[in-house]
């Protein structure tokens, strides 16, 4: 038996399969409806502000077309020395990025929003992990990529699959790595009475 259930209709503005997993997860049904908005970071913008702006405007942007849903989006930002890795766009650049990481700490935010219009809700919020790498040879890096898993991730690993052998340590949520604050969401959900127990 499901653990909660919504009291309007739910849609994730997202294609990503790490979000979709989560909340079916917690047994809740929802529609899929990513969101084509342009995804460019400003000038000078923290990877904190960049992932609440991106989240926004992927809630908003799909609230648009389903007023009467709760509309959940989601962006999950990399960041180093106020640098932001977004996902590699070939596998030279994956092996750079794995490079620069190794042996350090860098911060990984997932901004999410909560947008139903016909209910006059909007929260944004974003959740930040600091996540410590450990350090491998060359050969090690470059076979990671060659598996495939970068490719389609920020930062270029993923921490729910292979790439979890990088990781030394993590401050934080784990879930939010890998995509999205499950506690916050859930959290602001029920704060907005859009979930209740089953």
């Amino acid at each position: 038996m499901p653990m909660f259930r919504a009291c309007c209709p739910l849609v994730l503005a997202s294609a990503s399969p790490r979000r979709h997993e989560y909340l079916i997860r917690l047994g809740l049904e929802f529609s899929i409806v990513p969101a084509a908005i342009d995804e460019s970071c400003n000038p000078d913008e923290s990877s904190r502000d960049f992932a609440r702006r991106m989240a926004a405007t992927k809630a908003r942007a799909v609230a648009a077309a389903y007023p009467a849903a709760c509309v959940l989006g989601a962006d999950t930002v990399v960041a180093l020395d106020g640098h932001i890795f977004g996902k590699p766009q070939n596998h030279a650049e994956a092996l750079t990025m794995l490079k620069t990481l190794q042996g350090r700490t860098h911060a990984v935010t997932t901004g999410f929003a909560i947008v139903a219009k016909d209910r006059n809700i909007e929260e944004i919020d974003a959740m930040t992990t600091l996540v410590t790498f450990g350090t491998f040879p060359d050969p090690i890096l470059r076979a990671y990529v060659d598996s495939g898993e970068p490719m389609d991730k920020a930062g270029a690993y993923g921490i729910q699959g292979i790439g979890s052998f990088l990781v030394h340590s993590i401050s934080g949520s784990c879930s939010n790595v890998v995509g999205l604050p499950v506690h916050a969401v859930v959290r602001s959900l029920l704060k907005q009475s859009i979930l209740q127990p089953s």
